[in-house]
């Protein structure tokens, strides 16, 4: 049997704690700075599943929606629809067709992501010791958008929309003088297209760091919530219970806030697309 002091040797400090809480699911260990061929396989599914939850509430809803007195769920998702509605239209000056329902997915799967913060740091790793498969998922991260490969991964994608609806409305030929004439005239081609593309690349990068660096930090601050129980003390224990309830209260409006701004980001980006310099 393990005397107390092996038991205490073998505890992980604090900051051996949050790293192992911080660490990926991932094909193979990071050598350098930058790895395009490591898959962040926690990231992956996590966004899959709230994908997928997300178009299964809103299936739902749409087949449940009756003409007469809507119920709770049925009121909240009209009021849902009718707020992405309203922005979309004061800020896409265009065929709304797509855009609406793409601004209204993109709000419920952040939503969804971000709310994955609201549960236990150490809910899953207790759960995998238990089943007795913790050598099988050393590490797991359950947010989502806490990771900069996947918040850089949507914003990627809302930027090839950005192109799409350029070249769709302005034209190939429109666009291709835009990136070369805007805005000091064709004179200034080189600075123009230099300028254009670091536009391009700021969009596309401050709008995945904005909701990555938010929720990353509501992560770690829950990780250090989660510590400071962990010193055994009625301190720490009142401390805990409430700097973790006032935070997780305060986490619900962030949780939504950085969606409603992703959203909101997303359709000022695609209004700009359909404008010219």
């Amino acid at each position: 049997m393990a005397t107390p002091t092996e038991g205490a040797a073998h505890a992980p400090t604090a900051s051996e704690y949050i790293k192992h809480h911080l660490g990926h699911l991932s094909n193979h260990h990071q050598e350098g700075p930058v790895d395009f061929s490591i898959l962040h396989y926690d990231t992956i599914f996590w966004s899959i599943a709230m994908g997928i939850l997300g178009c299964l509430i809103m299936w739902m809803a749409a087949r449940k929606a009756t003409s007469g007195v809507p119920g709770r769920f049925q009121a909240a998702v009209e009021m849902l629809v009718e707020m992405v509605e309203d922005q979309s239209k004061s800020i896409v000056h265009g065929d709304r067709s797509f855009i609406a329902p793409l601004a209204l997915t993109v709000f419920v799967w952040v939503a969804l992501m971000n709310s994955l913060d609201f549960l236990p740091v150490d809910m899953f790793s207790y759960a995998f010791s238990l089943l007795g498969v913790e050598h099988v998922f050393p590490y797991h991260r359950v947010v989502p958008t806490a990771d900069l490969n996947g918040t850089i991964g949507i914003s990627l994608g809302v930027l090839l929309l950005m192109f799409y609806y350029s070249i769709k409305v302005k034209g190939l030929g429109g666009w291709i003088h835009e990136l070369f004439a805007a805005p000091f005239g064709i004179a200034m081609a080189p600075f123009n297209l230099l300028l254009n593309i670091i536009e391009y690349a700021a969009k596309m990068v401050s709008l995945g760091m904005r909701l990555f660096g938010n929720m990353f930090a509501g992560e770690l601050l829950f990780l250090l919530i989660a510590l400071l129980g962990s010193t055994a003390t009625i301190f720490g224990f009142v401390g805990h219970v409430i700097a973790g309830s006032i935070w997780a209260i305060f986490h619900i409006l962030i949780v939504f806030l950085q969606a409603f701004i992703f959203m909101m980001l997303t359709l000022v980006y695609l209004g700009q697309a359909h404008e010219g310099h």
